[in-house]
C-alpha cells in the first residue's frame, strides 16, 4: 500500500515537471519567433505580470523587502519586485538566446569597475581568480563578457529538481561559455582542479546555506557560505565582486569588477562581499532576486 501511494506521488510530481517544463519550452519557443529586442522584454513581462504572481513569487519578494528595507512603502515593495521578477525574465530569454546574447556582449566590451586592473593582472600572471557573484542583474552577462577577453571562466552549478528542465537549461548555460561544473563530488573535483591551474571561478554567495556562518546581510544575521573565501585562502586567488548590472534600456550591461577582498579570515572576506552585494542591490533594487529566502528563521 505505502509503496504504492509513494509510486502515485512520484508520478504526480513527475507529470507537474513535465507540465511546468511544457509550459516553459512554449513561452520561449514563441518568444524566439520575435525579434531579440522584442523578445527580451516580452519573457520579462510574463515573469513579472503572470508567472510570478501565480508562482507566489511576487509576494515573496515583497515579505523580503519588508524585512531587509522596512522604509518601503508598500507601493515601492510592489514595483521592486515587479522589476526582480521582470529582470528574472529576461535574464532567462538572455541564456536562451544563446550567440545573439553573447555577440551582443562582446560588441559592447561592458567590463568596468576598480577591480579590472587586478583581474587583468591575474589572468595575465594566470593566478587563480575567485569571482564572487550573485543573482544579480544577468549573472552570464558576466561570463560571456570574460569568455569574450579570451578568459575560460568556470562556474558552479545546482542542476533543477526537474530533469526535464535541466535538458535543455545545462546545454543553454554552456552556450554562454564552457567550463561548468555540476555540484557532487566529481564536479568539485574538476572544479578545484581548474582553479589550480589559474582559471576564474564563478561562485555565488547570496543564498542562504543551513551550515553556513551567520553573517550581517540588511543589518540582518543570515547564515552565508565561506567556500569562496577558502578558496581564495587555500589557493592564493585573488577574490573579487563582480556583477552584470542591467542598463536602463533594459538590454545592455555593464558589467563591474568590484575592489578585490583583502585576504584575512573567511568570515571578514564574506561579509565583506555581503557588504559589496547590499550596496549594489540598494543602488538597483529590483536587479538582485528578492524571491530567496535569504532570511530564515531557523539557523539565524
Amino acid at each position: 500500500m505505502s509503496d504504492s501511494r509513494n509510486n502515485d506521488e512520484a508520478e504526480q510530481v513527475d507529470l507537474a515537471d513535465r507540465i511546468a517544463n511544457a509550459a516553459f519550452l512554449a513561452v520561449m519557443g514563441f518568444a524566439q519567433l520575435l525579434p531579440y529586442k522584442k523578445r527580451i522584454p516580452l519573457v520579462g513581462w510574463i515573469f513579472s505580470r503572470a508567472l510570478g504572481p501565480v508562482a507566489g513569487w511576487s509576494r515573496r519578494a515583497e515579505q523580503n523587502l519588508a524585512l531587509a528595507m522596512p522604509n518601503l512603502s508598500q507601493k515601492d515593495r510592489r514595483e521592486i519586485a515587479r522589476h526582480v521578477l521582470n529582470n528574472a525574465g529576461r535574464s532567462m530569454a538572455e541564456i536562451y538566446s544563446g550567440e545573439e546574447f553573447t555577440n551582443r556582449i562582446r560588441a559592447s566590451a561592458p567590463l568596468t569597475g576598480p577591480g579590472l586592473p587586478a583581474l587583468e593582472q591575474a589572468a595575465a600572471e594566470d593566478r587563480p581568480v575567485i569571482l564572487a557573484c550573485a543573482h544579480f542583474g544577468n549573472y552570464d552577462a558576466m561570463r560571456a563578457a570574460l569568455s569574450a577577453r579570451g578568459w575560460p571562466v568556470g562556474a558552479l552549478y545546482r542542476p533543477m529538481n526537474n530533469p526535464a528542465f535541466n535538458a535543455h537549461y545545462i546545454p543553454a548555460m554552456r552556450n554562454i561559455a564552457e567550463p561548468i561544473f555540476p555540484r557532487g563530488r566529481a564536479g568539485f573535483a574538476a572544479m578545484l582542479k581548474f582553479l589550480r591551474g589559474g582559471g576564474m571561478l564563478a561562485l555565488g554567495f547570496d543564498q542562504f546555506v543551513h551550515d553556513g556562518t551567520a553573517l550581517q546581510f540588511f543589518g540582518l544575521p543570515s547564515r552565508t557560505v565561506l567556500t569562496p573565501a577558502e578558496l581564495a585562502l587555500r589557493y592564493d586567488a585573488l577574490l573579487v565582486p563582480i556583477a552584470g548590472v542591467r542598463q536602463a534600456d533594459g538590454l545592455s550591461f555593464s558589467v563591474e569588477v568590484g575592489t578585490p577582498i583583502p585576504h584575512g579570515s573567511a568570515e571578514e572576506m564574506m561579509q565583506a562581499l555581503n557588504d559589496d552585494l547590499e550596496r549594489q542591490i540598494r543602488t538597483h533594487p529590483g536587479q538582485w532576486f528578492w524571491v530567496h529566502r535569504r532570511w530564515k528563521k531557523r539557523g539565524g
